[in-house]
């Protein structure tokens, strides 16, 4: 997530890659690849999801794609100037794969933690998500920094240490995949018979409709976030290749990425223990309202510095506003319906993230100013807040009581 869809990857695609396509078109392409890869997750999420929830699959599901996505991330490794259709595929399976294993993923939370504990397991997890993007993004920096420490023989091949980034991601993906795939326990289910799991496969299908009217309140807050996840993913997915065609310079944005990673650590512990004070849905309310400072200010930047006070805004609130929402979702739905909850989660999510980027080619189109692109951005925060109004989470006491019944 952080090398390949937030910082490295955008970059070297706009400076080397589609270096001899005009800028705007640069910025439009990426972005249309990240809503191409988000419609064909959105299409696969419900059968996945459904598959999940009839066999004891989770784990298997999600290291096969696993083990697509950093197949096509160490693929990028080959790809020089002038391959911008090549890049794009590739980097269209890793965005599909990388979000197709956060179904699973989140779909074993339910189970590892109860209704009481989860805000918290929910945002620790994101805080080592954090951490772990850190510390390789960093490798990456000093790599792209300073290529001889490590001896790049960069004489030969200036893109050496970036490509080198790349495939970096996809051996660290694998790496720390393994801990999840032999230590977390998959979720027990009763095996199906392969005649009949087409049958229920579709009754699967079917049940999303009704699922969704048996919970009400877990709908609406499915809405609100798709409306303003929306927003957060657009931001973390174009924010680098925006700022290379303002002109802010590679390791400026880099490193500026990598001060989000190291600050979203305790900030996302921070919003974990603020939802206890003050609840997850209030406490997604000042994510939101940071999230509108953000886009505005980002309409107006033009240096590194700006970049720089944008990112450090970003890592206060990015992880706790996410790991939020996902556990208050996790509260609003049946444990043992989890992977359909949560194939719908991303299956909205991921409609949504095609209407992010499509929004910001069209306005940028429209105006010839990838600012204006930007600017657009802002109303999916203000949508999506108004959405979370009507959502009413069960108290602290509820939940517990729930527990103990349970």
């Amino acid at each position: 997530m952080t090398t390949i869809i937030a910082a490295v990857f955008p970059i070297y695609f706009y400076q080397v890659v589609a270096s001899e396509l005009p800028p705007g078109v640069a910025t439009r392409r990426f972005a249309l690849a990240n809503a191409a890869a988000m419609l064909a997750l959105a299409i696969a999420a419900p059968l996945l999801g459904a598959i999940a929830d009839l066999l004891p699959v989770k784990k298997r599901l999600l290291g096969f794609f696993v083990a697509v996505g950093s197949v096509a991330a160490a693929a990028m490794f080959g790809i020089h100037a002038g391959d911008w259709r090549a890049a794009l595929v590739l980097f269209g399976i890793v965005t599909f794969s990388v979000s197709a294993t956060f179904i699973f993923y989140d779909a074993i939370l339910p189970y590892l933690a109860n209704k009481t504990e989860i805000d918290r397991v929910s945002t620790t997890g994101y805080a080592f998500g954090y951490l772990g993007g850190g510390v390789l993004l960093a490798c990456n920096l000093a790599w792209i920094k300073q290529p001889d420490w490590f001896g790049f023989p960069t004489t030969r091949d200036a893109t050496l240490p970036t490509r080198f980034a790349l495939l970096s991601a996809a051996i660290w993906w694998v790496i720390f995949s393994v801990p999840l795939l032999l230590r977390v326990p998959e979720p027990p289910l009763p095996a199906v018979e392969r005649t009949k799991l087409r049958t229920l496969v579709v009754g699967q299908l079917r049940s999303f409709a009704s699922a969704l009217k048996e919970h009400p309140t877990a709908t609406r807050m499915l809405l609100a976030f798709l409306i303003y996840n929306e927003g957060i993913g657009t931001i973390i997915r174009l924010a680098a290749i925006y700022g290379a065609e303002l002109g802010i310079s590679a390791s400026a944005m880099i490193g500026s990425i990598l001060v989000v990673q190291f600050t979203g650590i305790p900030c996302t512990i921070a919003f974990g223990a603020m939802a206890a004070k003050i609840g997850a849905k209030n406490s997604i309310y000042v994510g939101l309202a940071a999230y509108v400072v953000i886009t505005g200010l980002a309409y107006y930047m033009t240096s590194s510095t700006h970049f720089l006070v944008l990112a450090l805004l970003v890592g206060l609130v990015q992880g706790g506003t996410q790991a939020l929402s996902r556990s208050l979702f996790a509260s609003l739905m049946p444990p043992e319906r989890s992977a359909e909850y949560f194939s719908i989660f991303a299956m909205g999510e991921k409609v949504a993230g095609i209407a992010g980027p499509a929004l910001f080619v069209a306005v940028s189109s429209a105006t010839g100013s990838s600012r204006h692109g930007i600017a657009s951005v802002l109303c999916l925060f203000v949508i999506g807040w108004w959405l979370l109004r009507s959502v009413r989470p069960a108290s602290q006491g509820d939940r517990a009581v729930e527990n103990g019944a349970r």
